[in-house]
């Protein structure tokens, strides 16, 4: 997989298809290569990410939006587990 990424330029976390999280302050959490929502509240989300589950912790959490590749949870974040 690793020479696919460096072939195709890609990262190789994206061919290989492992989670991606990238945190935007406390307010911005962007994730790709979910597998889907597991629980959904103003004050907690649970994310699969195949073989573990990401937990945000906050206030006022939204999931602004969710393709079948990346999400985007706005709010006030306070804490990102996997569990």
């Amino acid at each position: 997989m690793e020479k696919t990424a460096q072939l195709l330029d890609l990262p190789a976390d994206a061919v290989a298809g492992v989670p991606r999280l990238e945190l935007v302050g406390t307010g911005e959490l962007r994730m790709e290569n979910h597998k889907g929502i597991l629980a959904y509240g103003s004050e907690e989300i649970h994310i699969s990410a195949g073989s573990y589950v990401v937990r945000v912790t906050g206030r006022e959490l939204e999931l602004r939006s969710m393709t079948g590749v990346e999400l985007l949870i706005t709010g006030q974040i306070a804490d990102i587990h996997m569990e």
